[in-house]
C-alpha cells in the first residue's frame, strides 16, 4: 500500500498501528485510493466515515476555495478583504454587499430551525453524518499540514483560513439551493447595487443532457449524456470523486465543491444529470402602505419587521444595516415608493432536501427507485432530471421546487414588476387569495406536488439544452403544465436545435459515423463535433451577400467559404463568424420562427438588412486594423491555465459552448474562458457494469501548484477522455494507484 505524497500525509503514520475493531471504536476511517489525474475513489464502512475521508481528500486539492468561501458564507469578507473588493460568490458583487446578504441569512435561523425538522424536512441521519464526517476530514487535513504549510499559495499562511463547522456546510448546502434565487439578488435585498462599479456578466448556469433508451442505442441499454455548462473558477466547480460503502452506496461523479454527495453521476444500475430549467423559483408581492412600516393584507395592518445586522471592517469598527422583512419575505430595496413595497417570496428560501435527494438517487438500484427518491424529497432546487437505467429507460421530469401559482392565480394577481425585465411573477400582496396554493403531494406547502410536474418516459431519448421541457422529445410535446414551469410552442434557442438535430442525425446513421444507433464511442464523437448551427442555418446567405458586395471583405468570404463550420481548435473561419455574429446584437433570420416547424425555422440570414452588411464590414475592419488575420481559429484566440479551449458560444449555436470572460481584444486573445462544459461524463449502463468516459475541463484540483491542475484540461483541448474506474479490480489495475487509509475522532 502507497502512500499520497507528503502534503497529504497519512494519518497512520501519525499513531500507533490501531486494529479495525480499535478503529471503529476511535471514530471515524475512510481509505481514499487516487487513480489517474488525482481522482479520489472514497471507501468507509459507513456514512460518517465516507464524509471523512470525502473532506480530508477534497481539502488536498482545494482547500482554498473552500476556506475564502466559508468566509462569504459567514459574512466576513470585508474584515479580510475589504468591503468594496469583489466578493467570490457566483454571481460577484461587493464584499460589503454580500456580508450583509448572509448575515442576514444567518439572523434569520432557517438552518437552525430545518436541523430541528425530521426528515424529509429536516436532513437524514445518514446526511447529518455524511456533512459531521466531511467537516472533521476537512479540518483533520488542516491540523496536521498547518496553515503555514497549505501547499496552494492562494490561501498559505492567511489568517482567514482555519476550521470550518457542520453550520457552514449547511449553509453551504441552503445557498446552492437558493443560488438562481435569493442568492443572485442580493444587491436587490440588501439595497447596496454600486452603479458606479462595473458588473462583470455572471458565469451562467446551462447544460446539455441526454438520456437515451434501449431503442436509441445499439447494445439495448440506457446511456446518458452529462455535460453542465457551469462557472470554470469558484465554488459552484464539479469535483469529480467516486463515494463507496459496500452493499450500502456506490456512486461515482461530479459533486460541487463543499458538498458531500455526488449532483450528476451513477452507480452500477442508474445514471443521471441535470440541466438548468425555466420554472420560476420566487415570486414578488406588492405589499401596500398604510403608513409607517406597516402594509395590509386582506384589509389589517402588519407591521414589518426589522432585522439588524453588523458586518466587522479591516479597521476593527462595525458597520450596521437594517433590513426589512415582510410575512412572504424579505423587502426588497428596489420599487419602493410612498405607496407600495415589494417582498422576496422564495421557493427555495427553506429547502435543505436536495442534498438527501441527490444521496438517495446514488443509492437507487433502479429508475424506479430514482423517481421514489424524487418524490420523497421533493428537493431539486432549480433543475430538470434525466436519467436512465440498464434496462433501457430513458426519463425526464421538471421535479424542481417551483412556487404553486396556477395560471388563473397569475393573471388574477397580477401586478406591475418594480424591475423592467424581472423574470418573476408579480403577485398582489394585499389579499390572501394571491398566497401560493398547495398540492396534497407536495412535502411542504407553498410548492407543485409530483403529479402536476412535467415528466417523459421513453424507450428512445429524451433531451434538454436549457429549453423548456416542451422539446423533450419532439415525438411527443409537452403541453398542458403551468406556466410556472415555462412556456410551450415558442422558438427553440440554437443550442437546443443542434442538439436535437445531432441525435436525429446520430439515429438515422446521416452523421458519417457509421450505422445507425449510438454506442458510447460514437457518443463521444458526436458530442465533440464544435457544430455551429447558426453558421450552418446562415452561410448560403452569408456567401450570396458576399458576392453580391465584394467591397465588404473578399478575404474574409474566401476564408467564411473555406470553414466547415465546426469550432475546431484550427477552424479557421470560427473566430471571424462569432465576431460578425456578435455585432448583428441579434440574430436577423430570414425565415421566422413557425411554431408548426420548431425544428427547422428559423433559419436563413436577412441580407437584405442593412445591419447584417455592417456587421460584416465592422468586423473585417476590426480584423485589418488590429492586423489580425481573418483566419484566427479558437486555439489561437481562447484559452485556460495557458491551454487552448475548442469551442464556440450560446448565442452561435454551439453544443459544447464556452464563454470567455469579455471581448476579442486587439491582440487577437480573448480574456480567459470561464465558463463552459465543466463536467462531461457519456456512460453505457450494462448487464456487466457501466462503462463510462469522462473529463472535468479544468482539472480536479484550484491550486495552481498542483500537477492536477490542468492535466484534463489539456485531455479537454484535445477531445479525449479519461476510461473511468468504477470497479474495484479496475481500480486497483491502475498502475500509478495511490492509497491512503486515514482515522480520526469524532
Amino acid at each position: 500500500m502507497k502512500l499520497v505524497p507528503a502534503a497529504a500525509i497519512s494519518l497512520a503514520l501519525l499513531a500507533p498501528p490501531v486494529s479495525p475493531a480499535e478503529a471503529a471504536d476511535a471514530g471515524y476511517s475512510a481509505t481514499i485510493r487516487r487513480t489517474e489525474y488525482g481522482i479520489p475513489h472514497i471507501t468507509a464502512k459507513d456514512y460518517g466515515g465516507l464524509g471523512f475521508g470525502y473532506g480530508y481528500a477534497f481539502a488536498q486539492d482545494n482547500l482554498c476555495t473552500l476556506a475564502s468561501w466559508v468566509v462569504t458564507l459567514r459574512g466576513e469578507r470585508s474584515r479580510y478583504f475589504g468591503p468594496q473588493a469583489e466578493s467570490d460568490d457566483p454571481k460577484p458583487v461587493a464584499n460589503l454587499t454580500s456580508d450583509v446578504y448572509y448575515k442576514s441569512v444567518a439572523a434569520s435561523g432557517v438552518v437552525r430551525r430545518l436541523l430541528a425538522r425530521p426528515a424529509p424536512v429536516g436532513p437524514s441521519d445518514e446526511l447529518r453524518r455524511l456533512v459531521d464526517g466531511y467537516v472533521a476530514g476537512y479540518n483533520r487535513y488542516l491540523e496536521d499540514t498547518g496553515v503555514a504549510n497549505l501547499p496552494d499559495p492562494r490561501c498559505r499562511g492567511k489568517a482567514w483560513v482555519g476550521p470550518i463547522t457542520a453550520t457552514d456546510m449547511w449553509n453551504n448546502l441552503l445557498d446552492l439551493s437558493r443560488m438562481v434565487s435569493s442568492s443572485s439578488l442580493k444587491e436587490a435585498i440588501t439595497g447596496m447595487a454600486e452603479a458606479e462599479r462595473p458588473q462583470p456578466e455572471p458565469p451562467a448556469a446551462g447544460s446539455n443532457a441526454w438520456a437515451l433508451g434501449r431503442e436509441a442505442t445499439r447494445g439495448g441499454g440506457g446511456m446518458v449524456l452529462a455535460d453542465p455548462h457551469f462557472p470554470w473558477q469558484g465554488i459552484r466547480r464539479f469535483y469529480q470523486v467516486q463515494l463507496t460503502i459496500p452493499g450500502v452506496l456506490d456512486v461515482s461523479g461530479g459533486s460541487l465543491y463543499g458538498t458531500p454527495v455526488v449532483q450528476i453521476g451513477h452507480n452500477a444500475k442508474v445514471a443521471w444529470t441535470h440541466t438548468v430549467s425555466h420554472a420560476q423559483r420566487f415570486t414578488v408581492y406588492r405589499l401596500e402602505l398604510t403608513g409607517g412600516h406597516s402594509y395590509t393584507v386582506d384589509g389589517r395592518a402588519e407591521p414589518m419587521g426589522e432585522q439588524e445586522v453588523e458586518v466587522a471592517l479591516p479597521d476593527g469598527t462595525l458597520s450596521g444595516h437594517t433590513l426589512l422583512t415582510s410575512r412572504y419575505g424579505p423587502v426588497l430595496a428596489v420599487g419602493r415608493t410612498g405607496e407600495a413595497v415589494y417582498a422576496l417570496a422564495d421557493a427555495n428560501a427553506a429547502n435543505l432536501r436536495a442534498a438527501d435527494e441527490w444521496l438517495a438517487m446514488a443509492r437507487a438500484g433502479s429508475l424506479d427507485e430514482l423517481r421514489e427518491a424524487q418524490r420523497t424529497h421533493q428537493g431539486m432546487p432549480f433543475v430538470h432530471t434525466l436519467a436512465t437505467d440498464v434496462g433501457g429507460t430513458a426519463y425526464f421530469a421538471d421535479t424542481s421546487v417551483v412556487p404553486h401559482v396556477t395560471d388563473a392565480e397569475a393573471k388574477r394577481c397580477a401586478k406591475p414588476s418594480p424591475v423592467p425585465g424581472l423574470d418573476a411573477y408579480v403577485l398582489d400582496g394585499s389579499t390572501s387569495a394571491c398566497l401560493w396554493g398547495r398540492d396534497g403531494d407536495a412535502v411542504v406547502p407553498g410548492i407543485f406536488g409530483p403529479g402536476t410536474q412535467p415528466r417523459l418516459v421513453r424507450d428512445d431519448y429524451v433531451a434538454n439544452s436549457n429549453n423548456t421541457y416542451w422539446m423533450t422529445n419532439p415525438e411527443k410535446p409537452l403541453t398542458g403544465y403551468p406556466q410556472a414551469y415555462g412556456e410551450t410552442g415558442t422558438e427553440l434557442e440554437p443550442r437546443p436545435r443542434v442538439s436535437l438535430d445531432m441525435i436525429a442525425q446520430r439515429l438515422s446513421g446521416a452523421d458519417g459515423l457509421g450505422a445507425p444507433g449510438f454506442t458510447l464511442e460514437t457518443l463521444q464523437a458526436t458530442v465533440h463535433g464544435k457544430r455551429n448551427l447558426t453558421f450552418e442555418l446562415m452561410r448560403d446567405d452569408l456567401l450570396k451577400l458576399c458576392r453580391a458586395h465584394p467591397e465588404l471583405g473578399h478575404e474574409a468570404c474566401r476564408t467564411l467559404e473555406r470553414w466547415d463550420g465546426r469550432a475546431t481548435l484550427d477552424g479557421e473561419g470560427a473566430v471571424l463568424w462569432r465576431e460578425i455574429f456578435t455585432r448583428l446584437g441579434r440574430p436577423m433570420w430570414r425565415v421566422p420562427f413557425d411554431p408548426a416547424r420548431p425544428l427547422t425555422t428559423p433559419r436563413g440570414l436577412k441580407i437584405d438588412e442593412p445591419a447584417v452588411r455592417q456587421a460584416l464590414a465592422d468586423a473585417v475592419l476590426f480584423f485589418r486594423s488590429n492586423r489580425i488575420p481573418l483566419t484566427l481559429t479558437p486555439g489561437q484566440a481562447q484559452s485556460y491555465s495557458s491551454i487552448p479551449i475548442p469551442g464556440c458560444t450560446e448565442g452561435e449555436g454551439c453544443f459544447d459552448r464556452v464563454r470567455t470572460g469579455g471581448p476579442l481584444g486587439t491582440n487577437g486573445r480573448y480574456p480567459e474562458v470561464n465558463t463552459g462544459s465543466s463536467f462531461m461524463m457519456a456512460v453505457e449502463l450494462t448487464p456487466g457494469g457501466p462503462r463510462t468516459r469522462t473529463v472535468l475541463t479544468y482539472s480536479l484540483s484550484a491550486n495552481p501548484a498542483s500537477p492536477h491542475h490542468a492535466d484534463q484540461t489539456a485531455l479537454f483541448s484535445r477531445g479525449e477522455w479519461v476510461t473511468e474506474r468504477f470497479t474495484a479490480a479496475e481500480i486497483a489495475a491502475d498502475p500509478h494507484l495511490d492509497t491512503v487509509t486515514i482515522h480520526g475522532g469524532h
